[in-house]
């Protein structure tokens, strides 16, 4: 049997014995990430084909050779007009969070990179939670288009992320929001630590979805970010269970519904942190999103306004939620760079 399947940033090829026996990764991929398996044939005359894919490199298809794992591609559409983009490969570091946790990152550097300069530090998070960033080309949150003004790009899989063993995805229950957020600023602090770089006085951070939970919380535990991004983020927990085209998770992952009396309920909703404010925040969700309802970013935009802290709400009328249609894409990413570019050029909030 062979089969794909997430593993530490990446999507690598496996094999096992159809009746069972050791699991084992088919070659050795050390970058990008396979797609699209498919299998013909048996023993020696096993054909394999899959894409490969990585952040510098859209999906091509190509074979793979069973004994080696060797990946060779048979189409190259992109070859030509990426060969023209400035841009480097992904690179990964390691290090062990405070609860003692081995925590995976990946960063990505600017066009026009130059290591003896230092570039602002743009902490970007991923949804899910149930989820991981993987060494692929993407077009909803691109590393190197949002990173493109100058900015090094941290992605960051905290706890309850995918590709790790089923005991890290599964710590974020009954710690729906602070742990996780801590993994990401101690990301934040080692990346500093190892890369000279990036500047520490200008970080910014934003997300979708649960990654926009997460810019959420950032928003009123700590002052640290320039500026936050958030789209499609849960402001109220109680609220966002109310509203949810899907809440059962959100029960499990807090330990009952919010009239149970779990205090969690209270002290990891961000909505009850709110007298904290004080980080501008650009706020975005669609009109049409049933998984993160609107009232949650109008709750939120609402307590920014009411605490007085620099904010500016984007409503997608037709958008649910993800932003799917390409002008609103286009436009989203012109206005998350004009909010990170105000606020990192003007002097640190105190």
């Amino acid at each position: 049997m062979f089969f794909l399947s997430e593993t530490e940033g990446h999507s690598r090829l496996y094999r096992a014995p159809a009746n069972g026996g050791e699991t084992r990764e088919v070659g050795s991929l050390r970058a990008g990430t396979f797609g699209g398996l498919s299998v013909e044939g048996a023993g020696a005359a096993t054909a394999i084909a899959t894409t490969w894919e990585s952040a510098v490199s859209p999906a091509e298809v190509g074979r793979i050779d069973p004994a080696t794992g060797r990946w060779t591609a048979l189409t190259r559409f992109n070859a030509e007009r990426i060969a023209r983009i400035d841009w480097q490969p992904l690179r990964e570091f390691w290090f062990t969070s405070k609860r003692g946790k081995r925590i995976h990152s990946f960063i990505a550097l600017p066009p026009g990179f130059d290591s003896t300069k230092k570039y602002p530090l743009f902490v970007l998070i991923h949804g899910g939670a149930a989820n991981m960033w993987t060494d692929n080309f993407g077009i909803r949150w691109n590393f190197h288009l949002l990173g493109s003004p100058g900015y090094v790009m941290l992605m960051t899989d905290y706890t309850g992320s995918t590709g790790y063993g089923e005991r890290f995805s599964q710590d974020i229950q009954f710690d729906p929001l602070a742990g996780p957020a801590n993994d990401i600023n101690e990301a934040a602090d080692e990346a500093i630590k190892r890369f000279s770089f990036i500047d520490a006085s200008r970080q910014v951070a934003g997300g979708a979805s649960y990654g926009g939970h997460l810019a959420n919380w950032l928003a009123v535990t700590t002052t640290r970010y320039r500026a936050l991004i958030s789209h499609a983020g849960e402001w109220d927990l109680e609220t966002q269970w109310a509203t949810s085209d899907y809440n059962y998770d959100r029960e499990r992952n807090v330990g009952g519904p919010p009239w149970a009396g779990d205090s969690l309920w209270r002290t990891q909703s961000p909505m009850r942190l709110a007298a904290n404010l004080k980080t501008p925040v650009l706020v975005s969700v669609g009109e049409r999103d049933y998984r993160v309802p609107m009232n949650n970013a109008l709750e939120f935009w609402t307590a920014l306004q009411r605490q007085r802290v620099p904010s500016k709400l984007i409503v997608w009328p037709t958008e649910n939620h993800w932003i799917l249609n390409g002008e609103n894409s286009r436009f989203f990413y012109r206005e998350v760079h004009s909010w990170l570019a105000r606020w990192l050029n003007a002097p640190p909030r105190s």
